[in-house]
């Protein structure tokens, strides 16, 4: 057989290209990419900020939702904290911890800091039930909380300087998550997880007193650790985000404290984190308006125990069956259309448990019709499992309307009469437009701790969150919600 050598193999192929039409690509002819322009340094800028920001500088709006966020974050982290999930947590971490630094919400054992603050993430998340920064769907509280929260009990801080320090890891980690979401959370990440764990260090890191470069270390520290994909929704797994967040970001600080460096541009850097698991990088949402304009204003609290998108049908359910005195039984079905997410987050069929319920948007609506409530009570396997309210979830049929925003919806009960009863929604209740009152506030929070604290127990936490730039400890926040 002839052998051809490579310089006439080419040129026969060019030939054959030529012949068909073809062209032979020239790399001449190619037009070089558009070089990106250089981001600034985002990373240092937030870093300087963060070490030079302080709680005077707060607007007084500002401290109040801070500590609304605080009082709001600890009711979940006890409503959650006798839950099948932390029970397992803590009894698989128990035999590993270290010294008994800290305590957990709504329970007797104490932990080093680092399970702590994972262990109180973790209960904090269970019910979906938590803070969030609707701009992104962070929870921003868990990572954040957790993480100072432990370190104050092991290191004394005042109240204020605990509040700045909330307040401002909150404004860390929205401020990143805005600036790569939705494409980031669109390919599958749990940016409670990936943002929140610079949130927890950057907060962490103001209570230690890092320097301007070691901030940065922080930072670049927490960008090495993105925990969380949605791929765990309905699962234990999902609460494990902001947990691990909040301890990942804590160890950063930790680490920052003693010059234990990284690179200065972690976030920004081409093969930094924002061009790593994001194809979106908006640098400007970090950068611009520091001290000035606070994502921290903007969070949220849930008045119904599961995933945000659904809040809006909820809603609409709750109203409609109060207002006409609806039952089950009167029901012929439930149309609806729905913003595209609600399916893509919530389109669960046939649930098997109260955790898959909370990404139902056929179990919500129809427990909502049935029990008047979105509860943490409506999303567990009793309400999951209750005969009357799977037989009304065959009959719950959304649409998807791509006209139709993620806080809208319209619905429509078709009663077995032949009438029709429509609702349309524009915002929930819960949400920038319409928020829950403090009074709504520390009704959730004495539901949510029912059962685990005595009443008078429960009423000193909220009135400790309630003035937490006054204390001169902070810790005494987490020492009076343990369960003696």
């Amino acid at each position: 057989m002839p052998t051809i050598d490579r310089r006439t193999l080419l040129r026969s192929a060019s030939l054959a290209l030529v012949g068909t039409g073809g062209s032979v690509p020239s790399a001449q002819a190619a037009s070089p990419p558009e070089p990106k322009a250089v981001p600034p340094e985002v990373t240092r800028i937030l870093a300087r900020y963060v070490v030079g920001a302080r709680y005077a500088d707060l607007p007084a709006s500002v401290r109040h939702e801070g500590t609304r966020t605080l009082l709001n974050w600890v009711g979940v982290a006890i409503g959650g904290s006798h839950h099948e999930t932390l029970d397992v947590a803590v009894s698989a971490l128990k035999p590993f911890s270290g010294p008994p630094q800290a305590g957990l919400f709504g329970r007797p054992e104490r932990f080093d800091i680092m399970n702590a603050a994972f262990l109180n993430g973790v209960a904090s998340h269970i019910f979906d039930y938590d803070d969030t920064h609707l701009k992104t769907v962070i929870h921003p509280a868990g990572p954040v909380a957790s993480a100072i929260l432990a370190y104050a009990e092991m290191n004394p801080v005042s109240g204020a300087d605990f509040l700045n320090a909330l307040v401002l890891g909150v404004e860390t980690e929205c401020r990143i998550g805005n600036a790569v979401y939705p494409n980031h959370y669109d390919v599958g990440w749990h940016i409670t997880g990936t943002a929140g764990v610079f949130g927890a260090a950057a907060a962490t890191g103001k209570l230690m007193g890092l320097s301007e470069q070691q901030m940065v270390w922080a930072l670049g520290l927490a960008a090495s650790q993105p925990v969380g994909l949605r791929e765990s929704f309905g699962s234990m797994n999902k609460s494990f985000n902001p947990g691990r967040a909040a301890a990942n970001g804590l160890f950063a600080a930790i680490l920052a404290s003693k010059n234990y460096t990284s690179s200065d541009g972690m976030i920004e850097a081409k093969r930094g984190w924002a061009n790593t698991i994001s194809t979106k990088q908006d640098y400007r949402e970090i950068t611009e308006g520091l001290g000035t304009r606070y994502e921290a204003a903007l969070n949220t609290y849930k008045p119904f125990a599961c995933g945000i998108v659904m809040h809006p049908a909820i809603d609409a359910a709750v109203q409609l069956r109060n207002e006409n005195h609806l039952t089950a039984e009167a029901i012929e079905r439930v149309d609806m259309r729905v913003h595209p997410l609600v399916l893509e987050l919530t389109g669960k069929t046939a649930p098997r448990s109260g955790l898959e319920g909370k990404f139902s948007i056929y179990h919500a609506v129809a427990v909502a019709l049935v029990e008047g409530a979105g509860g943490e009570r409506q999303f567990s396997d009793r309400a999951v499992n209750d005969p009357v309210v799977a037989a009304l979830r065959a009959r719950v049929k959304p649409v998807v309307d791509p006209a139709i925003r993620p806080e809208q919806v319209e619905m429509t009960v078709v009663l077995k009469d032949g009438r029709a009863l429509s609702r349309r929604i524009e915002h929930a209740i819960g949400s920038v437009e319409r928020p829950m009152s403090d009074a709504a506030l520390e009704t959730k929070f004495t539901d949510l701790a029912e059962g685990i604290l005595p009443d008078a127990q429960v009423r000193r936490v909220m009135d400790l969150c309630w003035r937490i730039a006054e204390l001169p400890d902070a810790g005494d926040v987490a020492r009076a919600g343990v369960q003696a």
